[in-house]
């Protein structure tokens, strides 16, 4: 599938991020990175989202890869590819980088970020979060942000399923 230039010009490897963060950071930039599956994007990835664009000048979302979201969430998901995926958070306005891993955590893609703002949805308490010892040992900070009540991939698969 070939992605207009303003969406396939946010999905970066690995290399590529690297030369961005070091761009970014030489002119004295806030990094903030939060990451997922975002299997169908809903408003509370949206909002965690733009959440974070308020906390730092560049939003770099860590995205699970096909086989690390069927490791982590089962056989039936993803619902959406990681390629569809990708491009629906590079879509966003607010989302200037989007990196793929096939990790089951983005810790190695933490360690390469070494973001200033580390984000995580409010299922999640500051100790729990991955990476969040990489960020604090460089001065970093972890920030939570509520769940929109009811709103999941989960909880949506269900409703869906039992129509």
């Amino acid at each position: 599938m070939k992605l207009h230039p303003y969406i396939s010009h946010k999905i970066l490897d690995t290399e590529t991020l690297r030369q961005r963060l070091q761009h970014w950071r030489a002119i004295g930039n806030r990094i903030v990175f939060t990451n997922g599956c975002f299997d169908i994007l809903h408003l509370g990835h949206v909002e965690l989202l733009a959440q974070c664009r308020t906390w730092g000048d560049y939003v770099i979302v860590g995205l699970n890869s096909d086989a690390s979201v069927k490791r982590l969430k089962g056989e039936t998901r993803p619902v959406n590819d990681q390629e569809a995926r990708a491009a629906i958070l590079a879509a966003l306005s607010f989302v200037d980088a989007v990196v793929i891993f096939d990790e089951d955590t983005p810790l190695e893609l933490i360690k390469i970020t070494q973001p200033d703002i580390l984000v995580k949805g409010g299922d999640y308490e500051p100790d729990q979060v991955v990476g969040a010892d990489v960020v604090r040992q460089r001065g970093g900070e972890i920030r939570i942000v509520p769940l929109v009540k009811g709103l999941s991939t989960s909880n949506i698969i269900s409703k869906t399923s039992a129509k």
